[in-house]
Parts: structure tokens; sequence; C-alpha cells
């Protein structure tokens, strides 16, 4: 018997996905958009990968955001997402919005990391090979790199769109007065950054101290958020101890150490503050980044389709009251520090 061929949900665009504009472009994006850091890799049960790929398009979800070294193995997150393209999205692929990115540790040797134009570019041209794709939306430049003159990787990006392998660059983990200068360099060159992707959430605060957040808004480029949970620490997941099956339980990039005991009490407080708003802790964390008239779209993690849709219920309340936002700062504004 020949398996069903999928079919998205009729009713996707009228689910409840509000969808906000990136910068001054013509670009709409969902305000929760899917990555593929972790939970889409090589060691990941590909069926699994599949449901929450189709769930999250099914809620709405049109951006997947990927990396060249997002696995585990490096590439397998974007093997993955081409073999989903292959076996079932690609009738939907003008649908999607892509992207994909280039400036960590990816293969050995001088030419494998950072910022060089040949790295930029063979890296593209390899994710566009795994994906299965012949251009993604929008091509990411991962960090900056000080040791490469900003012109040459800028120009990369330009030339990566009048190639027709990408339709928008931006940039990522970029420091606000280099980010300055690369959003002119662009723009001169009429490929004008779309988005600005960085770290951001409510223990991480530092796009707003340094104004990038302002200089952003004002240069037109759209802020997209990652890690708005703290990688799990904005969560009820840890307030009655450290689950076997968590991430600072498995080692991973979340050490112990970052749980320190007045951030557990922090979380505690927040989580008090959520449940007084009809809010998991998760829902709240994401609500307030998407209160950010600068924030374009927040991008989730995933490890289950459960995991999305609790996610996307943050969406029923992003509303908060003067006190609300005068708490959550006085709780978590200079806690990293």
């Amino acid at each position: 018997m020949l398996a069903i061929p999928y079919q998205p949900k009729n009713n996707r665009y009228e689910s409840g996905m509000t969808y906000n504009r990136a910068g001054k472009s013509g670009i709409l994006l969902p305000e929760i958009s899917l990555g593929l850091w972790h939970n889409f890799g090589s060691v990941d049960c590909f069926q699994e990968s599949i449901n929450k790929i189709h769930y999250a398009f099914d809620k709405g979800i049109t951006h997947f955001d990927l990396a060249n070294n997002y696995g585990p193995i490096y590439g397998s997150a974007e093997e993955t997402f081409g073999k989903i393209i292959d076996q079932s999205l690609r009738p939907y692929r003008d649908e999607l919005f892509i992207s994909t990115k280039a400036g960590y540790d990816m293969w050995p040797g001088p030419y494998g990391n950072w910022g060089s134009r040949k790295y930029l570019i063979s890296s593209l041209n390899q994710s566009l090979h795994r994906m299965k794709l012949d251009y993604v939306d929008l091509f990411y430049s991962h960090r900056y790199d000080p040791n490469t003159p900003l012109e040459e990787t800028m120009q990369a990006l330009v030339d990566i769109v009048h190639q027709g392998k990408a339709l928008y660059v931006g940039i990522s983990n970029y420091p606000a007065k280099v980010a300055i200068e690369a959003y002119k360099y662009l723009e001169e060159r009429d490929v004008p950054c779309l988005l600005h992707q960085g770290k951001y959430n409510l223990f991480q605060r530092i796009p707003e101290e340094d104004d990038l957040l302002k200089e952003t808004a004002n240069a037109g480029v759209g802020y997209i958020a990652f890690s708005p949970l703290a990688q799990g620490l904005l969560t009820d997941r840890y307030i009655n101890g450290i689950p076997s099956d968590s991430r600072i339980a498995r080692g991973g990039h979340l050490k112990k150490e970052q749980l320190t005991t007045h951030k557990l009490e922090v979380i505690k407080k927040l989580n008090h503050l959520a449940k007084k708003r009809n809010q998991t802790l998760a829902e709240m964390a994401i609500a307030w980044l998407l209160n950010k008239e600068e924030v374009t779209s927040v991008i989730i993690g995933a490890s289950s389709t459960q995991q999305i849709q609790d996610n996307i219920n943050a969406l029923h309340n992003t509303s908060f009251s003067t006190d609300e936002l005068t708490e959550l700062d006085l709780l978590t504004k200079n806690i990293e520090k």
C-alpha cells in the first residue's frame, strides 16, 4: 500500500500565526520561526524531524533557520532538511522562507571558518547541495571576523545575491558598531541587509544595552532573536532540580555552573509572575520578546511537536502592563553580569 503524500492543512494561514514585516523589506515572517540547531541532525530520529517540520508548517510557520554546521554531525541538519524537501515540501517551496549561515567551524584547514569570501561562497554551495535547493531565501554571515576586511565579507554577500544563490542576506552575532558599517556597505550596493540575528532573551540583554536594537531599526533592518528560552533556563524545567535528560545533565552547551543559586531564585519568581499571567514561563519569555517592536521573529528549537505548540501558545498573550515590564527588568536586567 502506497503512503499518502503529505498534504498541508488548508487552514495553515488561519491557525493563529501572525506575521511581521522584516525591517523596510517586502518580507513578512512568522512571529515564531523554527530553528534546526538541535534535534534535526544525523543522531536524531528522521521521522520525528519530518513530524516537527510538517507540524510547524501546518501551524503557519513558514521560516526554517539552518546553518552549515548544525547537526550533529556538521551539515547533517541541512541534509535532513533536504530529504524532507525532496520527500514532501518541494511542491510548497515558494511558501517557505529558508535561511542558512556560514561563519563558524565547518571543515579543516584555513578556509573552513570565519568570514573570507572563499569560505562563505564555498560553504553556501555545499549547503545548497545538502538541502537540494537552487537558492536560499536568506544567507547570513554567521559571525564577525575581525581578521578579514569587513568589505570582503560584505562583498561576498552582495555577489551571492547577484549570483542568484540567495534572495536576501543578513548578519548574525555582529557587534553593534560593526553591524552599522555592514548595513551601510550593503545598502550602498543595493543589497540591503534583511535581518540581524542575535541572542536575545530576558537574561541576555546585550542587544538593547549596546543600542543594537535601536540602530538596527533605524537602518530599516529586522531583528530576529535566537535562544529565547536561554537554552531551557527560562522554563520550569529546572525549578525542582536538574532532570536526567536535560541539556545540563547531558553536558551540552548549557553548563551546570550557569544555573547559579541566585539565578534559580529568579527563575522561580519569573515562574510565579508567568502563572499570574496565565502563562507558562516559556510562553511569557517568548511573549516578552514579541512585545518588543524591534523584534521581527523569535527562533525556537523543538524536540517534539508538543514543544512547538507550547511555544506557539505564547502568541495568545504578548501584552504586558508597565508594572509587569518593570518587575521583569528588576529581576533579570543584570543577571548575566
